[in-house]
């Protein structure tokens, strides 16, 4: 029971912070989010905000890693159409309402911690794009500069798309960085139909 209270604190503070921040997310939007009780947050997160907002951070960063676990064997046309397609799936599903928790905490971090968790998140997706680019067939020398352009891309797509409200934009820095990733494999653009 008090594994799931917490759990659904650090879930429902990883929506708010993506769709607020770390500085716009209170611990009262937290514990009415998730049903939680007010004594529950200083039980499981005796040393504030910052440490709940920290564990937002990792389980946001968790769940992405989870996600590019299924991308195994792919393409890396594929891998970066479907990297972007997870951020693209977001956005959709929320209206434009939610971002990416990670991004929000960079931005608007109350710590120097905070930054520094957000930058090993950053990190370990790049890493872990990297490997999926080179086994999809990116040249190693450019699989890292690929994976930090596909999270630049992403991240900046989505903050475009939530302040215009218009996943086209999205789509046009999506396809982009899609044919850029498959150049880099040896894959032939596509003709304009």
């Amino acid at each position: 029971m008090a594994t799931d209270t917490r759990r659904r604190m650090i879930d429902s503070a990883a929506l708010l912070v993506a769709r607020h921040g770390s500085r716009g997310t209170s611990f009262s939007e937290v514990l009415e989010a998730s049903g939680a009780p007010r004594g529950s947050l200083y039980h499981h997160f005796p040393q504030g905000k910052e440490q709940l907002v920290h564990a937002a951070v990792e389980a946001a960063g968790g769940r992405s890693l989870a996600q590019l676990a299924a991308f195994d064997g792919l393409s890396a046309g594929e891998v970066a159409s479907r990297f972007l397609g997870m951020w693209r799936s977001l956005l959709t599903a929320t209206d434009f309402g939610v971002g990416c928790a990670v991004a929000a905490v960079t931005v608007d971090a109350e710590s120097d911690a905070l930054l520094e968790r957000a930058g090993v998140v950053f990190r370990s997706w790049r890493s872990r794009l990297a490997e999926l680019l080179a086994a999809g067939g990116v040249g190693a020398d450019r699989a890292a500069s690929l994976a930090a352009l596909l999270i630049g891309a992403s991240e900046g797509g989505v903050l475009l798309a939530r302040a215009e409200r218009d996943v086209a934009v999205f789509d046009a820095v999506a396809a982009e960085a899609v044919a850029a990733v498959e150049a880099a494999a040896g894959v032939a653009p596509t003709p304009a139909g």
